[in-house]
């Protein structure tokens, strides 16, 4: 089955563009490959959340903490930070194809990406495409990885595409497991995220 869903996470703007549901997965790890598979079936099919939590970041230019709000609506994204990195209050809007960023105190940016605009902006070479999987505590099916699982046969850690995502703990919400502390690392970058709150919702395809 081909699933499509456009979506997105950020730290500042990140957003996810449209992928197909596939795998070319590694696995190793406590948990069973059949109980996984029927894990990341279900989370697959959300297709719309809010999240309420905290973000983390350490680069070689910028650190520090913000609060962190992230509506997702099938390919509709409202994504808003306040505090972090001493840049004041910012806000991610958009669709596949434009985003706009709204930094406070500092303008209104556009761009075609939130790569793009992530890059223009921040100087920050993220996989952003990947983290709308990554949240859910699957990986981005486009590209090769290799999953760690846990006894309960959820994600532990991932590598994928040069990151290494790790799985500190989880929380249940509406019949989901869902990642409630994620740590990633890059060559450059360090992101720390706690959900405080998940609202999953599927909203049909």
């Amino acid at each position: 089955m081909f699933l499509r869903h456009c979506i997105t996470f950020t730290l500042i703007a990140l957003l996810a563009g449209c992928a197909g549901f596939g795998s070319r997965e590694a696995l190793r790890g406590e948990g069973s490959p059949q109980l996984w598979r029927e894990h990341k079936q279900q989370l697959s099919t959300l297709d719309g959340w809010q999240i309420n939590g905290k973000v983390g970041i350490r680069a070689p230019k910028d650190s520090g903490s913000g609060t962190l709000f992230w509506l997702q609506r099938q390919d509709y994204y409202d994504i808003r930070l306040s505090g972090p990195l001493g840049r004041g209050a910012a806000r991610l809007t958009g669709r596949p194809g434009g985003v706009t960023l709204e930094v406070a105190n500092q303008g209104r940016f556009e761009a075609k990406s939130p790569e793009a605009l992530l890059e223009e902006q921040l100087g920050w070479e993220l996989p952003v495409s990947h983290l709308v999987w990554w949240i859910r505590g699957l990986p981005a099916p486009d590209s090769k990885s290799q999953l760690t699982l846990d006894s309960d046969s959820r994600l532990a850690s991932l590598k994928q595409d040069g990151w290494d995502v790790q799985y500190l703990s989880y929380a249940e919400q509406n019949g989901y497991w869902l990642p409630e502390r994620i740590k990633l690392h890059g060559q450059n970058l360090d992101v720390t995220l706690v959900v405080k709150n998940w609202q999953p919702r599927q909203l049909g395809h």
